[in-house]
């Protein structure tokens, strides 16, 4: 299935959603400046390395807990291909405005950098030792989708559905083209708890999809219970 078009009206402009697209877009662009082995060793440093995690924790090989913290906030703004990168964009504007319409812009962003860094967590915790690197912004925008479906459920997601040769759009509730989404991620994260990781399952980080995820509707859910009497979202 693919998001189109979120039905579910705005109340002031995204400024902050549009303003995270346009620097993930700018660091992409800087990504591709660089040569094939510069660019990967870009990666290697500002991506999170599990392995790399391990040593600056234990603080070996001369790195430090600064060297651990850096790439939690970083890797969220690289991506592996155009792909990538306009996938994670396209969710994030799907869903994002929405989010910061109902947190506000400053606290909004906040939420959006401590899902990022949460998913992070995550997926070094159940890759541990992996010399892997886990980048993109998919983990963040992973809590803005626990958020969305935390605060507009019913709202509709206007979305390309491909059945076979046949493709058709429908209007998706939210709570079911995300939790739809978050069974895949959740699936597809136990199907690499194998002996080869993330390298059977394509390199997807699923596990900061499903961190990021949770923590989004645990950092959403104060806000839920106090719900403004414009609160909107049940067509």
């Amino acid at each position: 299935m693919i998001p189109l078009k979120n039905l579910n009206p705005l109340n002031s402009f995204p400024g902050v959603t549009v303003a995270l697209i346009i620097v993930n877009f700018l660091v992409f662009f800087f990504q591709l400046s660089l040569d094939q082995h510069t660019a990967e060793l870009f990666i290697l440093h500002y991506g999170v390395v599990p392995r790399q995690l391990q040593f600056a924790l234990a603080g070996q090989h001369g790195l430090t807990i600064i060297d651990a913290v850096i790439p939690l906030f970083t890797s969220m703004f690289l991506h592996g291909g155009w792909l990538h990168i306009i996938g994670n964009m396209w969710f994030l504007w799907i869903f994002g405005g929405n989010v910061e319409d109902r947190l506000g812009h400053f606290p909004y962003l906040g939420f959006y950098l401590i899902c990022g860094i949460g998913s992070g967590i995550a997926q070094a915790a159940f890759s541990w030792g992996s010399r892997i690197p886990a980048i993109g912004a998919s983990g963040a925008i992973a809590g803005v989708l626990g958020a969305h479906i935390l605060f507009f459920p019913s709202s509709r997601i206007l979305t390309l559905i491909p059945l076979f040769i046949i493709w058709f759009t429908a209007r998706v509730p939210a709570v079911v083209f995300i939790g739809l989404w978050f069974l895949l991620q959740l699936m597809s994260g136990l199907g690499s708890l194998g002996p080869a990781g993330m390298q059977a399952n394509g390199g997807v980080a699923w596990w900061a999809h499903v961190g990021g995820f949770l923590l989004g509707i645990a950092l959403a859910l104060p806000k839920r219970t106090r719900r403004p009497n414009y609160y909107y979202g049940q067509a």
